[in-house]
């Protein structure tokens, strides 16, 4: 960094209101860190600009330093994505928390990024519509973030992820460039920007408005609860269900470990013995509903359902969801640590996945609680440990890299929706070539020549790969013999 950090404070309060900078420690401890809380650093300030004139100044002062810059929305992030730089500024969105408009006959809104996802299907209800992709963390993550991970959620089967579901985005370059990307019309042209920008991790752009899809609220939902005596049954049971033409609004699976931990905790009406179970939502109107249910019912007593289960009302509807939706912070009750991993497979591989993780948590001697979204194939195993046990917190960390190169190895992919931070920034080694990750950062430079947007994320260094090369060579897993190329 070529400013010294007094210096940086005083052109920060030059382009900033008083109460939009934070350079004191205990003002900057709330951001040392995102949902993946083994991982911490504090950054010199903290910005928290009311206007976009303010986020462009922030930029441009930073860019002519040569400070870098992490953007962060509320922190729910699970891959390290909003982790500080120790030598940069962190760019909080949290004051963009405004809905600017609810189109109704477009079925669309444009809101700032600081906006809660709930918060969009919340305003948009009197008409009749919601925002669909709806993450567990729905009620205090925000759209700028969700744009950064491409997140999902329990709905993402039948109506896509965030890059599916936002029709326009502003953007802002380290430049303080104003960037207009997509737009309200079926097509834009030239190349698909937007899409590029979803799950970028913030190493591109700076999203400061997005215009995202509404969608007319279902007529009729009605959620199905199926027991069963095997994970691997269970498993089974996903692809039977997606093979039969039958498309779930939402489609999740738990396990035994994380049955007794939802159920100990939100009292959903589980079966607390159930090896796993599923949880089948069908929606549309009245006779589309009831002829997906008896066709699912009938899949699924044929698949090995040893009990079914279909939610009497829509208060018991929303209490099975809740049950899920609440899944993580009850595993929490279970251990005083855990790591929660995500990563995406073919559906056909599921029973092969759960039944080689529980082989791999004996072998590390860890307990793992597995919940996803089963319908595409997403998962998310919870890795229990103790931080203050010595070696646990490494131990975790190498069973959830072993899971992660298991789904690279069944031809599945590292993230589905938890984007890739710090955390699985070594699996990316294994997933990709060195002449893709060259690509990558050849799409990296062009938008951030300097490298200062979230820099240490996402995309590995060709050197790191080769360092995490030697260490794995034994194994046979990763072999880089045209490095000395780039």
């Amino acid at each position: 960094m070529s400013a010294a950090p007094a210096t940086l404070f005083t052109d920060l309060r030059a382009v900033l209101p008083g109460d939009a900078l934070l350079i004191r420690e205990e003002e900057l401890r709330p951001y040392e860190c995102d949902g993946l809380t083994a991982y911490r650093a504090l950054p010199l300030a903290v910005a928290l600009p009311h206007t976009v004139e303010e986020v462009v100044n922030v930029l441009r002062l930073c860019r002519a330093r040569g400070v870098p810059v992490v953007a962060r929305g509320a922190g729910t992030g699970l891959s390290g994505g909003a982790l500080p730089h120790a030598e940069g500024v962190v760019l909080s969105l949290a004051r963009f928390n405004r809905i600017l408009e609810i189109d109704p006959l477009a079925r669309s809104a444009r809101v700032e990024p600081g906006v809660r996802n709930l918060a969009i299907s919340e305003a948009a209800r009197p008409y009749g519509l919601y925002y669909a992709p709806d993450p567990s963390s729905q009620i205090a993550c925000t759209i700028g973030g969700n744009v950064a991970e491409n997140s999902g959620g329990v709905h993402c089967l039948k109506y896509g992820l965030t890059v599916h579901n936002v029709l326009a985005l502003e953007a802002l370059t380290i430049e303080g460039e104003r960037l207009t990307l997509g737009g309200r019309a079926a097509d834009a042209p030239g190349y698909d920007l937007l899409a590029l920008l979803m799950g970028s991790e913030g190493l591109l752009a700076v999203v400061v408005e997005a215009t995202v899809r509404l969608l007319p609220l279902p007529q009729c939902a009605r959620v199905l609860l199926a027991a069963f005596d095997s994970v691997v049954t269970a498993g089974n049971a996903v692809g039977a269900i997606i093979a039969a033409g039958v498309i779930p609004a939402g489609l999740e699976m738990m396990d035994r470990l994380a049955v007794e931990a939802a159920e100990d905790f939100v009292h959903a009406g589980y079966p607390r013995d159930a090896a796993a179970i599923l949880l089948c939502e069908v929606d549309g109107d009245e006779q589309e509903v009831a002829a997906a249910l008896a066709r699912v019912q009938e899949i699924l007593k044929h698949a090995g359902a040893r009990e079914l289960c279909v939610a009497r009302d829509e208060a018991e509807r929303q209490l099975f969801w809740k049950g899920r939706k609440a899944a993580f912070p009850a595993v929490g009750r279970l251990s005083p640590d855990y790591y929660c991993i995500d990563g995406t497979i073919p559906r056909s591989k599921l029973a092969e996945v759960l039944t080689r993780i529980a082989e791999l948590s004996r072998e590390h001697g860890l307990r793992v609680a597995n919940v996803f979204h089963a319908g595409d194939g997403n998962l998310h195993p919870l890795i229990l440990y103790d931080a203050n046990t010595p070696g646990e917190l490494a131990r975790a960390e190498a069973l959830g890299a072993a899971i992660m190169e298991l789904c690279i190895a069944v031809g599945g992919t590292i993230t589905g929706e938890h984007g890739v931070g710090v955390e699985k920034i070594n699996q990316m080694c294994v997933q990709f070539t060195p002449a893709e990750l060259e690509q990558f950062h050849a799409v990296k430079r062009a938008f951030d020549p300097a490298g200062l947007l979230n820099p240490g994320k996402a995309v590995p260094t060709l050197a790191r790969c080769a360092e995490y090369g030697r260490i794995h060579v034994h194994r046979g897993e990763l072999r880089f013999p045209d490095l000395e190329r780039y």
